[in-house]
């Protein structure tokens, strides 16, 4: 399921949404830019588990270390990788951020990102493949507008083999179903380097998905 566009009117404009979205694809481009030293800046800046594992254990804990922790959120590692991310991003972030406030938006995506990353650490520190991308931050951001507005309609691509089917679905099934995708193909990753297969940490989708479903309610706004 692909979502396109969901039936659910904000009352304020989700500046910080926008920014996210638009430093995603900021650091994209330099990424292209980079050529063949983009290796290099993906294991500076992404998050290589084993690396992050040999800090904390030796006592040595440096900014070096825990900076990828964050700047990891920003990378990607494709233009498929940046639009699927951006996409779901966009179609859902302006409802959590409208409920939640910019503030608490900002605080929550970050948070959710960064459980994201501990959980991706946890199911494979021996790792030395970086990890990048905002997939773990943006599966807490689903997750909010899951518990939130589980009954607004989401229009979606359903592909059918070679056809295209479109329907208008409450977003419980939309999401639902991609959380479900996320866990079992993390249970058959087990035991992959960097726990995923084909580069894919899901675990980090599912531990920021998780997250997303303990720190709603609390950062939700009371109005």
């Amino acid at each position: 399921m692909i979502p396109l566009k969901d039936k659910n009117p904000t009352h304020r404009v989700p500046i910080v949404n926008i920014l996210i979205i638009a430093a995603n694809v900021a650091v994209f481009l330099y990424e292209v830019a980079l050529g063949a030293r983009l290796e290099q800046f993906f294991m500076t800046f992404g998050v290589v588990p084993n690396e992050i594992v040999g800090s904390f254990t030796s006592g040595q804990l440096r900014l070096v270390a825990i900076a990828p922790l964050f700047t990891s959120m920003f990378l990607h590692g494709g233009w498929l990788h940046l639009g699927g991310n951006m996409l779901y991003l966009w179609v859902f972030g302006d409802n959590v951020e409208d409920k939640l406030g910019h503030g608490r938006y900002l605080s929550f995506y970050f948070l959710c990102g960064l459980a994201a990353t501990v959980l991706h650490i946890i199911i494979d520190p021996r790792s030395t493949v970086p990890t990048v991308g905002a997939s773990g931050a943006i599966s807490g951001v689903l997750a909010a507008y899951l518990v939130m507005f589980p009954r607004a309609r989401v229009i979606t691509v359903i592909p059918i083999f070679i056809f295209l089917q479109f329907a208008e679905l409450p977003a419980l099934i939309v999401l639902g179903f991609w959380f479900v995708v996320q866990f079992f193909n993390g249970l058959v990753s087990l035991g992959y380097e960097t726990g995923g297969m084909g580069g894919v940490a899901w675990w980090a989708h599912v531990g920021g998905f998780v997250a997303g479903l303990v720190l709603v309610l609390p950062f939700r706004k009371h109005r």
